[in-house]
């Protein structure tokens, strides 16, 4: 397993991140314990989960499966979901933070988190509410790394101008998602946080399965999937030619001798910008077949060949300005230039 610095910070994780959203939804306390298992076994550090999975118990599989060996790992979890009927107990107030987070490390097990989330955008609290409830998590110890999700390229930005201009403990990671089908974070995203050296951690390699092999160019929905339970999958942020990419993929993949889950996954992994891809299961052999993703590398053609066919059209104002550069090189008359 290979192990990546988080953005700019000293924390190190393993290039793939065991996601725990089917804990308690799909699997059980036992499956699950099984889950983690196998990830430690093969030398996976980093656990994701939220308050809101399984309205906590996901955390509270988590907590238990590690146990003892909860200093071997970091621990991502998040707030902003509703926890209770209350009008605070959702959102990013300061009061819901601090509630929040004490009901987390109960459920976790732990007296810190190492990697503490904003899960969503909420416009009804101001950022530097959010980002101050943040800090003082961070002086109080009770979380090691402050970081946000799901955010706008200029929000993300105006975070940080807060944290940086006030003294605040400002995000370590961004974590959106990414895969071949859903490829949006490169126009506006990737450039911010490469930056400003925040590491990305992302969500939904797979698309929701759609990538993992389950599916055939044209199918929506397959039995026994989340595609005919109907969560955790939607095709509305998918590519306009995810068809033609799927059927790439499979075909790369058949190539390779390799899983089609496995290539996806380390498609994404191969990205610069990229410090760990979250994967779910809900089995153990199901997880053992996708975390086998790490630990080598794409083929230069295989990898072109996936670039290409999921390659999404630049927009303004990039599509205008990506050749300035070329043209003003050309206009300059300069010694060496010239010929």
């Amino acid at each position: 397993m290979e192990y990546r610095r988080l953005g700019r910070s000293g924390l190190k994780v393993s290039e793939i991140c065991l996601g725990t959203m089917t804990f308690g939804h799909g699997a059980d306390a036992a499956e699950s314990g099984r889950m983690v298992g196998t990830c430690l076994d093969a030398g996976v550090n980093f656990f994701d989960t939220a308050d809101g999975y399984s309205d906590g118990e996901s955390e509270t599989m988590l907590g238990r499966a590690l146990g003892t060996r909860r200093r071997e790992v970091v621990i991502a979890t998040k707030v902003f979901n509703a926890m209770g009927p209350g009008p605070n107990d959702s959102g990013m107030s300061r009061v819901h933070i601090m509630n929040a987070v004490e009901d987390s490390l109960r459920r976790l097990g732990t007296d810190y988190i190492d990697i503490y989330y904003i899960h969503h955008v909420d416009v009804q609290t101001p950022l530097e509410e959010m980002l101050r409830a943040f800090d003082d998590l961070t002086r109080q110890g009770k979380i090691r790394y402050a970081a946000c999700s799901n955010y706008e390229a200029w929000r993300l930005m105006e975070a940080l101008w807060i944290s940086d201009s006030k003294g605040l403990a400002r995000f370590a990671a961004y974590q959106p998602q990414y895969s071949l089908v859903v490829r949006d974070i490169e126009e506006e995203l990737v450039p911010a946080c490469e930056l400003k050296g925040l590491g990305m951690v992302v969500w939904s390699p797979l698309a929701g399965g759609y990538l993992s092999g389950k599916y055939q160019p044209g199918q929506r929905q397959v039995a026994g999937t989340r595609s005919a339970e109907n969560w955790a999958f939607s095709t509305r942020f998918f590519h306009p030619d995810h068809t033609a990419i799927l059927a790439e993929l499979l075909t790369v993949a058949a190539e390779l001798g390799r899983p089609p889950a496995q290539v996806a996954v380390r498609w994404v992994l191969e990205q610069k910008m990229v410090a760990s891809a979250i994967v779910g299961a809900r089995t153990a052999e199901q997880l053992q077949d996708t975390l086998g993703a790490g630990g080598w590398r794409l083929p230069e053609a295989a990898r072109a060949r996936l670039d290409k066919v999921s390659a999404s059209p630049r927009r303004y104002p990039r599509a205008m300005e990506v050749t300035m550069a070329e043209r003003r090189d050309r206009a300059v008359r300069m010694p060496g230039l010239s010929g």
